[in-house]
């Protein structure tokens, strides 16, 4: 149908420059129109723009009414006839229940009609004007009335509906022509051999136009930052944690890195604990064919954990309460990857040496979900083994290691952490958000979880830690982390977020 409008386009130029779509073919869908001024454009044969504008439409109670009078004009009518004047009860009857309905208080209101002392409806004037027919006769002829107040005030009584249509002023154009030739688009090898292609006419090429969309696999969002991260963790030397570990024991998990076994994040509010199995055996190599597990003293580490925590030892009191290797034995989802970085640092107590290794994955905690907190999420943690560190050396690096995301004011707080001492929590200065904002955890972890493993006395070891989802979100500008992991997540948002580059130094 476009390319038979084209030749009406054309046509109706011819003898009226410039025109309305919308007068000159009323009937077509500007839809249609448009692809027809379109074709028509791309050859610079026509110019056009598009007008946008509302039209007023009468419902069908409105088009009865612009037809037969409206529902108060009927009351005033039968009210007249009825020579000795009429009971209310007897106005259904003659207008129908509808029109006696709504027409008897706006009668009653223009004063058109009015009770006698029977209480028998009497006509109170000898003529009226039917202002609401002739507002609805106005619209239905041009779509539209002069007073705005009068389509606010049918609207509102749902005789009219307002619709949006959009209409192009068309012009000629410089290439305007009343025959649309048809254009080649190909060059083929029996137009050079005849020599044809002489008097053809060959579509430009349009190097500006976009080429087809290609179905394709996309990388979410978090893993995009994720790649930077290990990109970060990898330029400045670390090595890489096994995570493939989702299930802990209460032991690795908790007991490990000195957390009490009544500490509230043990709680059943706070950590998802497995049913079935009820328990894990205790702590062994893992059947791998890395020999290093083998020169490891599991028994001894399991007591030395069991004495710093019951009875204290290494130069420590410890919590001196009656610890339960039944608690400790429990399965759970791990809540951080500090069990996974305990377990690399207990495998290194069989040849102390200075080592860096990181980890991001998926741990799991028991939180109500919000904009901002979900039941599972990743987190970013690294650690640091060598002799001799300090607390100055931790405040460095983390500036050094947050440089290389663009994060370059920080600040740095105490805290307090079961496995650490001492302990910092890390804010940056978000410009967005024009505030500080809490951006990781760090801390030295403590001798009473170190020297159970039988890493030396000189050694010490920096952790942190840090969401993945939170600079994911800063950096696509997500405000609901449920927009962003989980069965809300727009496909099309992964499919059409752009690549991202942390800012490095």
């Amino acid at each position: 149908m476009a390319a038979d409008l084209t030749s009406q386009i054309l046509s109706a130029l011819g003898s009226n420059d410039p025109f309305l779509s919308a007068d000159a073919f009323p009937s077509i869908p500007s839809t249609t129109v448009k692809s027809a001024l379109d074709r028509l454009g791309s050859r610079d044969m026509v110019i056009y723009e598009a007008i946008d504008r509302e039209e007023a439409l009468l419902t069908r109670e409105a088009k009865t009414i612009a037809e037969e009078g409206s529902h108060e004009a009927k009351v005033f009518e039968a009210v007249r006839n009825a020579v000795e004047g009429l009971k209310i009860g007897d106005l259904p009857g003659i207008i129908g229940k509808e029109s006696a309905k709504v027409g008897q208080g706006k009668a009653f209101k223009e004063g058109w009609v009015k009770k006698s002392s029977d209480g028998r409806l009497i006509a109170n004037t000898q003529s009226i004007t039917d202002v609401t027919r002739e507002q609805l006769q106005t619209i239905q002829k041009s779509s539209t009335h002069p007073d705005p107040k009068v389509i606010a005030d049918l609207r509102k009584r749902k005789l009219i509906t307002i619709h949006k249509v959009i209409s192009y002023r068309v012009r000629k154009g410089p290439k305007y022509s009343t025959e649309l030739i048809k254009e080649e688009t190909d060059l083929t090898a029996d137009m050079l051999a005849t020599g044809s292609w002489k008097n053809l006419k060959f579509k430009p090429y349009n190097f500006s136009a976009r080429g087809a969309a290609t179905n394709s696999g996309a990388l979410h969002p978090l893993n995009k930052v994720r790649h930077e991260f290990r990109q970060i963790f990898f330029e400045m030397g670390f090595e890489e944690m096994p995570t493939n570990r989702f299930v802990e024991t209460g032991f690795w998990n908790f007991d490990a890195l000195f957390v009490p076994q009544q500490h509230p994040a043990r709680d059943l509010q706070d950590t998802f604990y497995i049913s079935d199995p009820p328990s894990a055996d205790k702590p062994r190599a893992d059947p791998s064919p890395d020999k290093t597990a083998d020169k490891l003293d599991y028994e001894k580490y399991w007591k030395d954990v069991q004495a710093v925590h019951q009875d204290g030892k290494y130069g420590s009191i410890g919590y001196r309460y009656p610890w339960s290797e039944k608690e400790s034995l429990r399965l759970v989802l791990r809540t951080h990857t500090t069990a996974v970085s305990t377990y690399m640092l207990h495998k290194l107590a069989a040849n102390p040496r200075p080592a860096r290794y990181f980890s991001i994955d998926r741990v799991f905690r028991n939180e109500s979900v919000d904009a901002t907190h979900l039941a599972e999420f990743h987190q970013v943690e690294g650690v640091i083994a060598d002799f001799n560190l300090a607390l100055g050396g931790l405040i460095g690096f983390m500036e050094t290691f947050f440089a290389k995301m663009g994060v370059h004011n920080l600040r740095f707080k105490p805290a307090y952490n079961p496995y650490t001492e001492p302990s910092l929590e890390i804010f940056g200065y978000h410009e967005g958000l024009g505030k500080w904002v809490e951006i990781g955890n760090s801390g030295m972890f403590r001798p009473e979880m170190l020297e159970p493993m039988g890493l030396p006395k000189g050694m010490r070891v920096y952790g942190w830690g840090l969401s993945l989802e939170r600079p994911t979100m800063i950096k696509y500008k997500v405000k609901n982390i449920r927009e962003l992991l989980g069965h809300k997540v727009d496909l099309n948002f992964v499919e059409g977020n752009p690549a991202v580059r942390l800012e490095k130094e």
